[in-house]
């Protein structure tokens, strides 16, 4: 009867393309089950743990908090259960990268606006009078560049 090979944490690294660490960490946190020890004392795994591993990676590639790696996990053990239950935890951390997403087009337009305000209103100008530099000076909410008169730039708080 033939044995799965057993494979050293550098070669899981390798197959599953993270790092030691990485692996050490999944193993504390319970994503990634503890491996088996050598006779001395290495840990041993096999091809499960390719599979488990590169699952979770993936899950962390695609943003998935661990929490939400962890549900997935435990629905993937438990492969009686609906399919359903996969698709709504994905439909959540869907829509929370989706109003990310258009919190950083926001903060991309704001930004956008600052860079412009400085390029013609202060650029080539003493630190002191830059319009960028007073933007970042302003209350942790979005702003946008207001323009009054000709070159003047001036910034005004919007409430998102």
């Amino acid at each position: 009867m033939r044995t799965s090979a057993r494979l050293s944490i550098g070669v899981l690294a390798r197959q599953a393309q993270c790092t030691i660490p990485t692996i050490r960490y999944y193993e504390e946190i319970g994503l990634l089950p503890v491996a088996a020890r050598s006779d001395r004392g290495q840990r041993s795994y096999g091809e499960a743990a390719v599979k488990r591993l590169t699952f979770v990676r993936r899950c962390r590639d695609l943003g998935f908090a661990i929490d939400e790696v962890r549900e997935l996990v435990s629905l993937a053990d438990q492969p009686d259960r609906p399919c359903v239950e996969v698709r709504d935890i994905a439909s959540v951390h869907l829509k929370q990268m989706r109003k990310k997403l258009q919190e950083l087009r926001e903060l991309e337009g704001s930004l956008t606006a600052y860079v412009a305000s400085c390029d013609s209103a202060c650029a080539g100008g003493a630190a002191v009078d830059c319009t960028l530099l007073d933007a970042l000076t302003m209350p942790s909410q979005l702003t946008k560049v207001v323009r009054n008169g000709c070159c003047a730039g001036s910034l005004a708080s919007v409430v998102a």
